[in-house]
């Protein structure tokens, strides 16, 4: 069976220019603190907090570069944490998702749909992809060795020129599975 990295995805907010800069400053821009595992993307420097209706989480980073469409991707326990209810979705599946409202240091907004639980997927390019017989949108288990071993299933693929393999599991879902530094995971497919 093929392994993959495991990777831990902590909350963070996806923003458009806009919104970033109705938040930030006029004509601000994302300052790159690392580069993250998939293609072009990064950990910016900057942070903004999220209101809940019991209560607040801050220094919630802000993902790069900016999007077409504002999006905040927190677990299960943030909802509950926060008091607002989010779906399990794939990123960019926001639709009738969660509301939120965020502040940073010159604004702040409310987006009425954008908050989700990030559903955990698997990263791939389409020659990676024929290498493990994955196709996009398949479903597959991922298992994870050690002393919290875990077989994580409803695993869904996506598959895209700009991917590189890896497996995004969100904290509560590392946290089950002791997922901690660099890890593989088994793909059973």
């Amino acid at each position: 069976m093929p392994k993959v990295k495991v990777e831990i995805s902590a909350r963070h907010a996806h923003l458009t220019q806009q919104d970033l800069e109705k938040l930030f400053g006029d004509g601000f821009k994302l300052e790159r603190d690392r580069y993250l595992s998939q293609p072009g993307q990064f950990v910016s420097k900057s942070n903004v907090i999220l209101v809940g209706l019991k209560r607040n989480l801050e220094n919630v980073r802000v993902i790069g570069p900016c999007r077409n469409e504002t999006q905040v991707e927190i677990s299960k326990t943030d909802c509950f944490y926060l008091g607002i209810k989010a779906p399990v979705r794939l990123s960019g599946k926001t639709i009738g998702s969660g509301s939120v409202k965020i502040i940073g240091p010159k604004g702040e907004i409310e987006i009425k749909e954008g908050v989700i639980v990030a559903k955990r997927h698997l990263h791939i390019n389409p020659e990676q992809a024929h290498k493990f017989s994955v196709s996009n949108g398949q479903k597959i288990k991922v298992a994870i060795d050690g002393p919290r071993a875990l077989v994580f299933d409803e695993v869904e693929a996506r598959v895209n020129e700009e991917f590189d393999a890896a497996v995004h599991l969100d904290t509560d879902e590392a946290n089950a599975a002791g997922v901690e530094g660099e890890m593989k995971g088994e793909l059973i497919i």
